[in-house]
């Protein structure tokens, strides 16, 4: 058995193979470039996108020997918009990327309308320029003609993974899964379908989307050209999604935590579709032989973006693995504090005007006290999640936490996140998880991989971070966490 997982995420596009018992054989990794036209802006040119994951898929390959690839599964970010010719496979304009605040004011009006109940009912989703409608619309509006021809069937939209399955097959596929579906804020999660009546809200017509399937499906056929010969593609997922499955969170009551870019922690609650009273989304765990599961799940715009800012605005570190090592010579008794807002305030805030800041500053504050906060701060906001997942689902208040994502290679912030949670935290021995996941979905379509349940009897785990912060000094250190909050939301 070998399995290509395509993994495009914010800041680069990757892909993995892997081989019996889903073991990573190879790798391969390719950043690009960002692009911020106006503040809160946040941009991708989809050729962008597509020549780094075709050019990591085969350079993984290659490195693995170059094997015969039994089939493909891709996992992408998520709600990121991309639209484009159907006859040319020409994107219309940039991708307008999840990060992206733009859209704003539409939300506000959105608001004032009183429309929100109706759109989490039907979506699951809060109103928030995060998600695909609103960015889906702005360009149709402000690219001449475009919609006109959206209307006549001539354009495509799709979520990044439908734009990869597009190009893969030579545009012979335009289809989604039901986890990318999902963070449209277009498709009623309970009925299984795009919502007519969300369309119409949001002013995109249904002519532009693609077909869904489930997450284990059959989405077409790559190319012979591509990788030397056919290679069907039978897996899907949003990242979040995927990596819940990397993570075997099957169960209800599982929870984990990816540290990317973002920060996004899901709490499986099977069959039923919990409705947050705190401010979380109701989303689609997985969905498999046509039956969804539920997930709650709480989203955190700036995590290993922290990092990123350390590296490339502050310019205080070359690499992102010294963040951790400089951390640990910071003088603790100053405890700043580092509120990352810098495109807004995701859940359960959800305040897109809000800006960072750095409160407690002294003079003798220097670069390991900012990379100090800069980690702490990707624990505090990973608890404002997890308090209202605690207040919306009993079955989550003694849950263990497994996390992923590059973040959690730094044992002092993973330490620190279990101090501040006041719960233990599971580093699974294969960080990989978020390609794990899609590997799995694919080689499960195929009949390569166990079901669910014997897939999860083989997660290993390589460190429980256990909390050792005393519940006085957690309660504080949060509570001065949480006044900053509140600060950067009425500045």
């Amino acid at each position: 058995m070998t399995i290509l997982a395509m993994d495009q995420g914010t800041t680069s596009s990757r892909a993995l193979v892997f081989g019996d018992d889903l073991r990573v054989q190879a790798k391969a990794q390719q950043e690009f470039t960002q692009h911020f036209p106006q503040s809160g802006w946040v941009e991708h040119e989809p050729d962008d996108i597509w020549t780094t994951s075709a050019a990591t898929a085969r350079g993984a390959i290659e490195k693995a020997g170059n094997p015969r690839i039994d089939a493909i599964g891709i996992t992408n970010q998520r709600e990121t918009v991309i639209i484009w010719d159907r006859k040319t496979g020409t994107p219309i304009h940039n991708a307008i990327v999840w990060q992206d605040r733009r859209t704003a004011d539409v939300i506000d009006r959105l608001k004032a309308q009183g429309v929100e109940d109706q759109v989490t009912d039907t979506t699951g989703l809060l109103l928030d320029p995060y998600f695909s409608a609103t960015k889906i619309a702005w360009i149709l509006d402000r690219v001449e003609g475009a919609r006109a021809r959206a209307e006549a069937g001539d354009l495509a939209f799709g979520t990044v993974d439908s734009f990869l399955i597009w190009k893969l097959t030579g545009g012979r596929s335009h289809v989604t899964d039901a986890t990318n579906a999902s963070r449209t804020m277009l498709y009623d999660i309970h009925k299984g379908r795009w919502s007519e009546d969300m369309c119409k809200l949001f002013g995109v017509p249904m002519a532009l989307l693609p077909e869904v399937r489930d997450s284990a499906s059959e989405f077409g056929i790559t190319r012979a050209d591509l990788f030397g010969r056919e290679i069907p593609i039978l897996g899907v997922a949003g990242d979040q999604q995927a990596a819940t499955v990397g993570q075997a969170c099957f169960q209800p009551g599982m929870m984990k935590s990816t540290y990317g870019t973002g920060c996004f922690a899901l709490l499986n609650t099977g069959t039923e579709a919990v409705r947050s009273e705190n401010r979380l989304l109701t989303t689609i765990a997985y969905q498999l032989k046509g039956k969804p599961v539920y997930a709650l799940e709480g989203s955190i715009f700036i995590a290993g973006a922290v990092v990123q800012w350390l590296r490339d605005g502050l310019k205080m570190i070359r690499e992102a693995g010294e963040t951790g090592p400089l951390s640990q010579e910071a003088d603790r008794s100053q405890q700043i504090i580092l509120v990352p807002a810098f495109t807004g305030l995701g859940a359960p805030h959800w305040d897109p005007q809000a800006r960072g800041a750095i409160f407690g500053l002294t003079r003798n504050t220097g670069p390991a006290e900012l990379a100090l906060a800069a980690l702490e701060s990707v624990g505090f906001q990973t608890r404002d999640l997890l308090d209202s997942m605690r207040a919306d689902w009993s079955a989550a208040g003694d849950a263990v936490l497994r996390v992923d994502g590059g973040m959690t290679a730094s044992g002092p912030a993973m330490q620190f996140l279990a101090d501040i949670i006041g719960a233990p935290v599971d580093r699974p021995e294969n960080t990989e998880t978020t390609a794990q996941g899609a590997a799995w979905l694919a080689g499960y379509q195929a009949g390569l991989c166990p079901a669910p349940e014997e897939y999860a009897k083989a997660w290993r785990l390589d460190r429980r971070f256990e909390p050792g912060m005393e519940q006085s000094a957690r309660d504080a250190r949060y509570a001065r966490w949480q006044r900053a909050v509140q600060a950067v939301m009425s500045i």
